[in-house]
């Protein structure tokens, strides 16, 4: 991971909601996808914490991760080291996750 959050305005960013109903494999996954994030130079700026449902439902897990660009956050998703992690937070956990680009793109 880089020393800071990506930021300016060619930042993008994925958006993660998860239920996470097998703890142990989901730790699994946590280390690994540690390995793309670090590659790609991903910034964690929300993983887990506390968080209120202000409309709609929400998931038991949020996480949002900033990268320099919008294909640099496609990249790490689709990269093998993620795919590989990906095993994991299926069996672990059910999600949702997109990749955006920030605002002023």
């Amino acid at each position: 991971m880089i020393d800071g959050p990506a930021q300016g305005p060619g930042t993008a960013y994925w958006v993660m909601r998860i239920d996470v109903h097998d703890l142990e494999t989901y730790k699994s996954y946590i280390a690994a996808d540690a390995l793309a994030v670090r590659k790609y130079q991903g910034w964690f700026l929300v993983r887990g914490g506390r968080h209120e449902a202000v409309h709609g439902t929400a998931r038991s897990r949020n996480v949002i991760l900033a990268f320099k660009d919008y294909e640099t956050a496609l990249a790490c998703y689709h990269s093998p080291e993620y795919q590989e992690a990906l095993g994991f937070r299926s069996k672990a956990a059910v999600a949702e996750v997109i990749a955006i680009k920030g605002a002023g793109q």
